[in-house]
């Protein structure tokens, strides 16, 4: 405890007296994960991307430093009695990078695309809750009947289908972003290119070198300029955690996108004051094919096999920087009852013995094992969590295992296409601080629901969810729903996030927080 305190001490001092003094050059270089997949905000799917989509874009709310809600390009609001429609003002002097003015007919035809089925969005379903939303993104009325208005230049209404307690934490998210239509009409697809994007965030993108770095530079044209320090931001492709481990020691990069598992003592005991963990809205899973063989019309092997892995090893022993071991889907959420799998607190014998019975009931045996490819995208910490599953499915039940790594994009590809016909590596991180972005991913309908789960009754739970105004009664709903789909087992939670990474103090202006989203136009680089 004491040397934890000296280590805060010196971080405290430290940051103060570089606090009065701020680098000559205000350029940061940030570590960001995969490659982002597309800079087209109703396209885009991995936090990576969003990462950089928060620079280039704003929404009509945004997010503070410590994650709570602000305004963004609408600079106030109000909610009708029976608060189902809202009334956005948006700020006069927002505007687009290129100088054009910002204005709310921005906002319905943006909004219009993004549900519009025609754009391919695997996140139209954020729009849901806007009325008429759910008919749209399913092509059985056109994108014009969204219920979005544009009473004049600076006034947004948005009607709902119900009330949606969460809805103004929808508006921060990327598929809800303003695009600039003239762009899109000149460039098409190519209107998100790095030399051809307008957007109306804080920064606007200077260059794209594929496999190394997106370069954002300082947006004069943004409505809040005044209050942006950085002038430049380079987000580099991080795939191996161990390289950008590497390269932050060298200097090369400031901010990491997480840290390797096998450094996480070396940190601990060298640069205590630079490792930042705290509390993240996400879980790692295992997503199982539910549409082929072995998964389909299988839940007893589904069963089996989690119950076969020790999720305290893995947390304690495999990654070690404070995870906790997930027995359900959505993590601890105020208001919200978990539906944790009654096995969770069993001895770990009586697990091992009840997964052996389920894997028999299956049709499974040492004699006549299951084989169980597990696909992941490149990582070495994905790569060791899956040896260490493998070991355990081979030791306990006998299952024959094949490791398969894929560079992200086809991945993500084949996830969504069903290609990955058995169990693979995911993560899910909460677009909004409720339960329903964790449920509404295992809806049938779903664009990310690349399990190919569908229950009726979880569909109707989450339907009755979405329409419900009683607080408590919704939660209820998705408590059910939770429960009922972790009866089914189309997926293993493995671990509950916390944010990890590596940042030199002499980057400030940020904290840890919840959704881990971080602006650079609240951040400074000091003198160091």
């Amino acid at each position: 405890m004491r040397s934890l305190f000296l280590a805060l001490t010196l971080l405290l001092s430290c940051t103060t007296a570089w606090s009065q003094t701020l680098a000559r050059e205000q350029v940061l270089h940030k570590g960001n994960g995969p490659e982002p997949e597309a800079l087209d905000p109703h396209r885009a799917e991995g936090v990576n991307t969003s990462n950089i989509l928060r620079d280039l874009f704003e929404g009509l709310t945004s997010e503070a430093p410590d994650g709570h809600l602000i305004p963004g390009v609408a600079q106030s609001w109000e909610l009708s009695e029976d608060g189902k429609t809202y009334t956005f003002h948006l700020r006069e002097n927002a505007r687009w990078s290129n100088g054009d003015a910002l204005t709310a007919s921005d906002f319905v035809y943006s909004l219009q695309r993004s549900a519009d089925p025609a754009t391919a969005s695997n996140y139209s379903s954020i729009l849901e809750p806007i009325e008429n939303a759910a008919e749209v993104t399913t092509g059985k009325l056109p994108p014009s009947r969204l219920a979005v208005f544009a009473p004049d230049a600076h006034t947004l209404v948005i009607r709902l289908r119900a009330v949606t307690p969460y809805f103004l934490g929808l508006l921060n998210h990327a598929s809800t972003y303003p695009v600039h239509r003239p762009s899109i009409e000149k460039y098409g697809a190519r209107a998100f290119r790095a030399e051809n994007i307008v957007g109306n965030g804080a920064y606007k993108a200077t260059e794209w070198v594929v496999q190394s770095h997106v370069l954002l530079s300082r947006n004069r044209q943004y409505w809040d300029d005044a209050h942006t320090t950085i002038e430049r931001v380079y987000y580099h492709a991080t795939e191996d955690l161990s390289s950008e481990f590497k390269r932050y020691r060298a200097g090369e990069i400031d901010w990491t996108e997480s840290v390797p598992v096998t450094q996480v003592r070396w940190i601990r005991k060298n640069i205590p004051q630079e490792f930042r963990v705290s509390p993240y809205l996400g879980v790692y899973y295992y997503g199982l094919n539910l549409t082929q063989p072995p998964f389909k019309n299988n839940p007893k092997l589904r069963r089996a096999l989690s119950l076969a892995i020790d999720r305290e090893v893995i947390v304690k022993k495999v990654i070690g920087t404070g995870e906790l071991p997930a027995y359900s889907w959505v993590p601890p959420i105020p208001g919200y009852k978990q539906q944790t799998a009654e096995w969770g607190a069993w001895p770990r014998e009586k697990r091992l013995a009840e997964a052996r019975r389920l894997y028999a009931e299956a049709g499974y045996s040492a004699a006549n094992p299951v084989e169980v490819e597990i696909r992941y995208n490149t990582s070495e910490d994905h790569k060791k969590i899956a040896l260490v599953i493998a070991a355990m499915w081979k030791q306990y039940l006998g299952v024959k295992t094949r490791l398969v790594n894929q560079e992200f994009k086809v991945f993500l590809r084949d996830r969504t296409q069903k290609k990955i016909t058995q169990a693979f590596r995911s993560g899910w991180i909460g677009d909004f601080n409720d339960p329903y972005t964790f449920s509404e991913l295992l809806y049938s309908k779903n664009g990310r629901n690349d399990m190919g789960y569908v229950n009726v009754n979880y569909d109707s739970l989450l339907e009755q969810a979405a329409t419900e105004i009683d607080a408590t009664r919704r939660m209820q709903y998705l408590e059910q729903a939770e429960h009922l789909m972790l009866e089914d087992q189309p997926m293993i939670p493995l671990y509950f996030y916390v944010n990890k990474r590596l940042a030199k103090p002499y980057v400030v202006g940020w904290q840890g927080n919840i959704m881990d989203h971080h602006y650079t136009k609240n951040m400074k680089v000091l003198a160091h």
